[in-house]
């Protein structure tokens, strides 16, 4: 479960408040479009109605990389795969990956680092460490290492379902996860999302949503 510190930012990112303190360069980015643009949350419905917002949070993002210095020239490492959301690279030393992302999964920019955040809070042992932009055939990409995990194992989705039922996630359908006291939307758990290593699970691809009232209160 969740100590008061993590209950605190879940709690905030939910809301779209700051997350103060010595924020990281994802927290920090994800602040930045908290500041700059509304902060509602949404589900999927809201794609096409957010449109506009997301093409004004890719401007603002443009800016904020020329003057924080967050431009990548070339992608670090060796192409590995493209995954639903990401194209994925094996750095150098072959300890993590360097994983592309244009936000195509989500509505707003901010959703895509909300998602981030939230994946860090909750999946520490696979956090992922924003380290700047790059723009390939005029599309923005987010840039973000995470470590590399080598399974030994299959990961069994009932392990996985118990594993978030501890942490507050029920299952709806399928692999997807909902929880309510947050109001978080969790997708496609499944076994290629999460690997098993020594026995422990080990979350490597998430996808989160915000919801609204409407969505936890029918």
């Amino acid at each position: 479960m969740y100590n008061d510190d993590t209950k605190r930012k879940l709690e905030n990112i939910v809301r779209g408040s700051l997350i103060e303190g010595n924020p990281d360069h994802c927290t920090a980015v994800r602040n930045f479009l908290c500041r700059s643009f509304s902060t509602s949350t949404t589900v999927k419905r809201d794609f096409e109605s957010k449109l506009l917002i997301k093409k004004e949070q890719e401007s603002g993002l443009r800016n904020y990389a020329g003057i924080h210095d967050l431009w990548i020239e070339n992608l670090p490492g060796q192409y590995l795969t493209r995954g639903g959301e990401s194209q994925v690279y094996l750095d150098v030393e072959s300890t993590q990956v360097v994983k592309i992302n244009d936000a195509v999964y989500y509505a707003t920019w901010l959703e895509y680092f909300n998602s981030l955040v939230l994946h860090n809070l909750i999946f520490k042992d696979t956090a992922y460490t924003f380290i700047g932009f790059i723009d390939l055939g005029n599309v923005l990409y987010a840039v973000v290492r995470q470590p590399y995990i080598i399974a030994d194992g299959q990961a069994a989705l009932e392990n996985i379902q118990s594993f978030l039922e501890y942490n507050g996630f029920e299952n709806t359908r399928r692999q997807d996860y909902f929880n309510k006291e947050f109001g978080l939307i969790l997708e496609d758990m499944h076994d290629e999302n999460v690997i098993l290593k020594s026995e422990k699970l080990f979350f490597i691809d998430t996808v989160f949503y915000t919801v609204t009232e409407e969505y936890m209160n029918p």
